[in-house]
């Protein structure tokens, strides 16, 4: 179903933005479709036709982005973070009682022993 979903929103919104660049542009050369309509409709009832179809995809978009969140909110699991705060991770240790965590070792694979790792010299020494 969410699959579904998904794809009926992204097509609304590729279709949203091809109707809004179809639009004549007022004072910038970003709309596509500014030019005559090859005698299809009138300049006016081009503009109302696209303003309409614009305000219906975005009608859309807006309902498929909400169906889209309730339905994730339906999926997903109950209850809060907080709620499993208090209780570790498999293979954490909890900190200490007075609250103190007790510093880790060095040289476990952390990005800051990386910085701090000596290195070989670039340019070999010869002696």
């Amino acid at each position: 179903m969410a699959t579904v979903l998904l794809v009926i929103h992204l097509m609304i919104a590729a279709a949203l933005v091809a109707v809004v660049l179809l639009q004549k542009s007022e004072g910038g050369a970003l709309g596509i479709g500014g030019g005559g309509g090859g005698g299809f409709l009138t300049g006016r009832g081009t503009a109302n036709l696209l303003t309409r179809t614009t305000a219906g995809l975005a009608a859309a978009f807006f309902a498929t982005s909400i169906l889209l969140t309730i339905l994730a909110n339906h999926t997903a699991p109950r209850g809060s973070v907080f709620d499993r705060a208090g209780t570790p991770a498999s293979g954490t240790q909890a900190p200490a009682a007075g609250g103190n965590a007790s510093k880790p070792e060095p040289g476990r694979g952390g990005i800051l022993d990386k910085l701090d790792a000596p290195r070989a010299p670039l340019v070999p020494q010869n002696q």
